[in-house]
């Protein structure tokens, strides 16, 4: 009996775990109007729809911005941590619009209570945590963590509103 249960178990795990989308590079691409060396995330895992997903980003040495920050004591900047965020945010939520087309200009328009926790270097795996706190018509809200190893080296709540039509 104790067995059944286990499959069982295991079964639905494995069932839930495929119902949660994921973004490859390529599908990120087609999706944020980002490109690098200002592409935050190489991947996105647990998409469930526009309410929660995991941002993955791998730290390399080679990223420009170590050249500055700081040479010989290379920490990634809070602000690029904050931008990741906000790129798997908006990314989730271009993709729960299918057939309106690519966005013409996506804002970043909001930054509240980011803190910062401990520095991220290269070589880590950084993980952007997004989960919806709300969603007006075309503006989105989301609380995020970011986290290496389990451990919290930053939080923010971002804010974003995706605008349709020719830019000028």
């Amino acid at each position: 009996m104790d067995v059944q249960t286990d499959t069982v178990t295991a079964e639905t795990t494995v069932n839930e775990t495929a119902s949660l989308g994921s973004a490859d590079i390529l599908r990120i691409l087609a999706t944020l109007p980002h490109r690098y060396p200002f592409l935050m995330v190489d991947r996105i895992v647990g998409i469930e729809g526009d309410r929660k997903a995991v941002g993955i980003k791998n730290v390399s040495a080679n990223e420009p911005h170590f050249q500055g920050h700081f040479p010989d004591n290379p920490v990634m900047p809070g602000v690029l941590i904050l931008e990741g965020m906000a790129q798997t945010a908006g990314t989730i939520c271009l993709l729960e619009r299918p057939g309106e087309g690519p966005p013409a200009l996506v804002y970043f328009m909001t930054i509240d209570k980011a803190k910062f926790r401990r520095p991220v270097v290269p070589g880590d795996v950084l993980e952007y945590h997004m989960t919806q706190i709300t969603k007006r018509r075309n503006m989105w809200w989301f609380r995020g963590e970011a986290k290496v190893d389990g451990q919290l080296v930053a939080e923010a709540e971002v804010g974003a509103m995706i605008a349709r039509g020719a830019a000028k």
